[in-house]
C-alpha cells in the first residue's frame, strides 16, 4: 500500500485565520480612482514568504500599488509550471451597515468577518499557510509554482495582474494553467445536497459609456431635443430588454451535470431545449448558471444636468456589460440597435471572455481534490457572470479555472456576501480549504 502523503501541519491552520484576520485589518480599499494602496498588504505577504525561505519580488507600476511574485521550484523542471494567484484589494464597505467594523478582522464564534473575508483574502491567506507549511515539512511540488499576490483588481487591473502580464512576463514562464478565486465554494440548493462549483469560464467585460447630446436650453420651454430624455430613453430600453440564450460549453456541461443530479433527461444541443423552463425545474441551482446563458447589460450610473431649469446639452450613462465567448458581435448590434440615432456608445472598459477545458485532466485533479475532503459533495462545472486577474494572464497563454474551495454551512450565502455587507468566513471553512489547496497543489 502506497504511503499516505502528508497533510499541512497544525501550524497551518492555525496561521490561515490569523493571516485573514490580520489581512483584513490592512484597509485596501479600492474605489477605482486610483487612490488605493495595496504596499502594506504586499509587504506583509512578502515578509511571511520570505521566512519561509521563499524569495518574493516586489513590484510597482505606480508608487504604493504594489504586486508580489514568486516561485517555487518543481522536483520535475519538464512539467509546465502553475500560476496561483489571488489579488490584496477589496471592494468599499460602510462600517455603518455592518455588524462588525470591516476592517476589524475579527475572529468571532468561529468566524472571521471582514471585508476581504471573501473576496479574496480568505484565498491569500491559505495559499500563504499552505506554502510555508511545506517549508516547515520539507515538501516540494512536482511542477513550479508560480505565487502572484496582484494590486488592482478590483478596478481596472493595470496595476495588477495587467501590469505584470505586459511588463514581467518572463517571471511567468512556463505557467500554462492557473487558479484563483470564485470556485469550489460550497452551495446547498436543498437539504442533503451540496455542489461545488469549479469556475471554467469568464464572461467577457464590456462596460460602456452612453453620450447623449441635446439642444441646451431653459427648463420651461418646449425643447424636443432634450439630451435627458434621449438617454432616459435608451437607458430604459436597455435595461428591459432580453438577451437571447446562448449556450456556451462550459454552460452545457453545468447544465448536463446539474440536470443529471435532479434527474431530468436533457440534450442541451437539442435546438428546441427549453432553458428557461429547466432553470425552473433546478430551482436555486439555477442560480450557478441563470447569469450565464446570455449576454448582459445592467444600466449602473446616470450623470446629466446642473442646475434644475436648465436643460443640459449632453446626459451620460454608464452600463455594465457582461458579454459569453461568441457573443461580442451581437452585443455590439444589439447595443446599436438599442441606443438608437441620438445617443452614442463607446466601451468605457473591455475585457474578453474566457473557457477552460471541462474534460482536462487539471480539472478531473481539482474536482478529485475537493471530492477527497467531503465526498458528499458534487462538483459541477460553471462560467463566472463576472471577471477576474484570469482575464489579464490569458494574455500570456494561462488557462484559468477559479478554485478557491471552501466548505460552508447551510444558510450561509456566499453570493449575497461576494461585495456585501457582513462579509465573513467560517474558521471551519478556512481549514477545508488549506486542505483542498494542499492536496491538489501537491498532485497537480
Amino acid at each position: 500500500m502506497a504511503e499516505e502523503v502528508r497533510g499541512p501541519d497544525t501550524t497551518a491552520l492555525d496561521e490561515v485565520v490569523t493571516f485573514t484576520s490580520e489581512l483584513i485589518r490592512i484597509d485596501t480599499t479600492n474605489h477605482g480612482d486610483g487612490e488605493c494602496r495595496e504596499r502594506p498588504a504586499a509587504e506583509y505577504v512578502a515578509e511571511r514568504l520570505a521566512a519561509a525561505g521563499i524569495e518574493p519580488t516586489l513590484l510597482e507600476r505606480t508608487p504604493g500599488r504594489t504586486n508580489v511574485v514568486a516561485r517555487i521550484p518543481g522536483t520535475d523542471p519538464s512539467a509546465d509550471a502553475l500560476l496561483v494567484h489571488g489579488h490584496l484589494d477589496v471592494v468599499p464597505a460602510d462600517p455603518a451597515e455592518w455588524t462588525v467594523h470591516p476592517f476589524s478582522g475579527e475572529v468571532r464564534d468561529g468566524v472571521v468577518w471582514g471585508r476581504g473575508a471573501v473576496d479574496m483574502k480568505n484565498m491569500d491567506a491559505m495559499v500563504l499557510a499552505v506554502v510555508r507549511s511545506w517549508a516547515r515539512q520539507g515538501v516540494r511540488p512536482r511542477r513550479d509554482i508560480v505565487l502572484a499576490y496582484t494590486a488592482d483588481e478590483e478596478a481596472s487591473a493595470e496595476d495588477g495582474s495587467g501590469f505584470l502580464a505586459d511588463r514581467h512576463a518572463a517571471l511567468f514562464a512556463g505557467c500554462t494553467e492557473g487558479i484563483s478565486e470564485s470556485g469550489a465554494f460550497s452551495f446547498h440548493p436543498q437539504p442533503g445536497t451540496t455542489l461545488y462549483p469549479i469556475a471554467a469560464g469568464e464572461r467577457g467585460t464590456a462596460w460602456l459609456k452612453l453620450t447623449a447630446h441635446g439642444r441646451a436650453g431653459h427648463g420651461s420651454k418646449v425643447n424636443t431635443a432634450n439630451a435627458v430624455t434621449r438617454l432616459a430613453s435608451a437607458v430604459a430600453r436597455i435595461g428591459a430588454h432580453t438577451w437571447p440564450v446562448r449556450l456556451t460549453t462550459t454552460v452545457r456541461a453545468a447544465l448536463t451535470e446539474l440536470a443529471a443530479l435532479y434527474g431530468i433527461d436533457i440534450d442541451t444541443n437539442d435546438r428546441d431545449l427549453d432553458v428557461e423552463l429547466l432553470l425552473d425545474k433546478l430551482g436555486p441551482a439555477a442560480a450557478l448558471v441563470e447569469a450565464t446563458v446570455r449576454n448582459s447589460a445592467n444600466p449602473t450610473m446616470l450623470k446629466a444636468g446642473y442646475k434644475v431649469n436648465v436643460i443640459p446639452g449632453q446626459a451620460v450613462a454608464y452600463i455594465d456589460g457582461r458579454t459569453l465567448p461568441g457573443g461580442e458581435e451581437e452585443f455590439a448590434t444589439t447595443m446599436d440597435a438599442l441606443t438608437g440615432p441620438d445617443v452614442d456608445w463607446e466601451y468605457h472598459h473591455r475585457e474578453v471572455s474566457l473557457e477552460a477545458p471541462v474534460d482536462s485532466p487539471t480539472f478531473a485533479k481539482l474536482r478529485a481534490a475537493v471530492e477527497r475532503f467531503d465526498p458528499d459533495g458534487h462538483v459541477v462545472p460553471f462560467t463566472m457572470s463576472g471577471g477576474t486577474d484570469a482575464k489579464q494572464f490569458s494574455r500570456l497563454g494561462i488557462t484559468g479555472y477559479g478554485f478557491s474551495p471552501l466548505r460552508l454551512p447551510p444558510g450561509l450565502d456566499y453570493g449575497a456576501l461576494f461585495h456585501g455587507v457582513d462579509e465573513r468566513v467560517p474558521v471551519d471553512a478556512l481549514h477545508f480549504g488549506v486542505r483542498v489547496l494542499d492536496h491538489y497543489l501537491k498532485s497537480a
